[in-house]
């Protein structure tokens, strides 16, 4: 398997190389130069496996001969281990037609560790064959930093930089990061929003000597291998609903547009997919593109779900590369035109190719209290403010017969507040994370500013 980056102007990787290199060098987002596709057939014969069996399964074609089959299902069942559900993502049916997936069975209580899990294991096996050391630079809007640092915490060749928005995640959020105190990693706070964050990421990916200074490498759903990592569980849920002998459609709370592209992904290699319904919080910028092709960026505004905080979704790119078939010249002077005008100028039939599996919905704070409420109320069931998103936006778009699954992004205790505003309850910690709120933290603030932040990740780097 060959990847290639979504602006044609970087090198074409393998699996290994695309996994250490996270952002292609010219800015783009790597893909795979060619989709596999696993027939009837074959996703038939994947029914009834364990679901470290049936990632191991799905992620070989993307792996290639990078790693052998017993070595990635190793991984994998190492990766899935410690998951507090035999299911590792099981389904919950709330109504006739509607399922919900839960994905925060994980040690950091969000879907993020999905993938993190195994990518923790991945570099740290890449790099001990090797003998390389990297340093990991991520920007979270809550949850994947804190997924990152769990996958990565004591690893002997990873040190790992995060930058959150200060202030701007909840506290179990941040605290489940600043509270790990690992030499190898370094939590930063900075002034500003994610899209500040993950731009600062994503400039020191563009400084080519920072860059091979200190061998940076990406857990962001930037990296290919963070997407790929996500698309078993959609083909997980497809199979358990009788997939690929009936369609089904899924929604996805949405920020960064990692999650929902997976499914998409899994469409691509064979997964009868009907809807992808993406879930948005009052920062639509997704759903106002699917109804009105207007992606045209708004100041980012704080509200329940701060892991959906996002007007810059970076992995949005690698649809655009699929929607104006594969012109990498087209794409980068698209995103250049966004990046420079805060508005992206997608043809009128690219948007409408979207549109035929796409369509979007956002919900305001109050509505989703009010989604919260209503689960609790008919089913007795918590569902954080993301998850709410999803399922609202699920059930407006639900085809009677054709399943409809709600993907659960993250574990009520995460956003507790939230949860006892719109239902009385407080959702408890788990006994493993029962004393968070006792824990001593350890961050940095920063500015907004990219000298100061890469003086502290190579003063990170240095320091082991």
């Amino acid at each position: 398997m060959r990847y290639i980056s979504t602006r044609g102007q970087a090198p074409e990787r393998d699996f290994t190389g695309v996994l250490l290199a996270g952002l292609a060098e010219d800015g783009g987002l790597y893909v795979p130069a060619s989709w596999p596709h696993f027939g009837p057939d074959a996703l038939r014969a994947m029914r009834g496996l364990p679901y470290p069996d049936l990632a191991a399964t799905i992620l070989q074609p993307f792996v290639g001969d990078c790693l052998s089959p017993d070595v990635l299902l190793r991984l994998c069942h190492e990766a899935y281990s410690g998951f507090g559900h035999p299911a590792i993502c099981p389904l919950l049916q709330l109504d006739h037609d509607l399922w919900v997936q839960e994905l925060f069975h994980g040690p950091t209580l969000a879907f993020k560790d999905m993938a993190m899990q195994l990518l923790g294991r991945l570099f740290d096996h890449v790099l001990g064959q090797s003998g390389q050391r990297v340093t990991i630079v991520g920007a979270t809007s809550g949850d994947t930093g804190s997924a990152a640092i769990e996958a990565c915490r004591d690893r002997a060749n990873i040190d790992i930089v995060i930058l959150h928005p200060r202030g701007r995640t909840s506290e179990v959020q941040r605290r489940q990061m600043t509270t790990v105190l690992s030499p190898n990693v370094t939590n930063i706070a900075v002034d500003g929003s994610f899209d500040d964050c993950q731009d600062l990421v994503k400039a020191m990916f563009a400084d080519p000597t920072f860059r091979t200074e200190m061998r940076l490498s990406a857990v962001n759903s930037i990296n290919w291998a963070r997407v790929a990592a996500q698309i078993p569980y959609y083909i997980a849920a497809g199979l358990a609903l009788g997939a690929p002998d009936r369609e089904l459609s899924f929604a996805v709370p949405t920020g960064n547009f990692g999650n929902v592209l997976a499914a998409w992904a899994a469409s691509k290699l064979g997964l009868p997919v009907a809807r992808l319904v993406v879930g948005a919080n009052r920062n639509d910028i997704l759903a106002r593109f699917l109804a009105a092709n207007d992606m045209s960026a708004r100041p980012v505004e704080p509200s329940l779900s701060p892991s959906m905080d996002i007007q810059v979704s970076s992995n949005f790119e690698r649809l655009l590369f699929e929607l104006l078939g594969r012109d990498a010249a087209a794409t980068a002077a698209t995103m250049t035109t966004f990046r420079a005008t805060g508005t992206m100028p997608v043809p009128d039939d690219a948007w409408r190719q979207a549109t035929t599996l796409f369509t979007g919905a956002s919900l305001d704070d109050a509505a989703t209290i009010a989604e919260m409420r209503h689960w609790h109320t008919r089913a007795l069931y918590l569902a954080d403010p993301h998850t709410a998103v999803g399922l609202a936006a699920a059930r407006a778009n639900i085809r009677p017969g054709t399943p409809m699954v709600t993907m659960a992004t993250a574990a009520p205790a995460k956003f507790p507040d939230a949860v006892i505003e719109a239902t009385g309850t407080r959702p408890p910690l788990p006994p493993r994370l029962a004393d968070l709120y006792e824990r001593p933290e350890r961050m940095l603030h920063a500015p907004n500013e990219l000298g100061e932040i890469q003086a502290l990740v190579r003063a990170a780097a240095r320091r082991n």
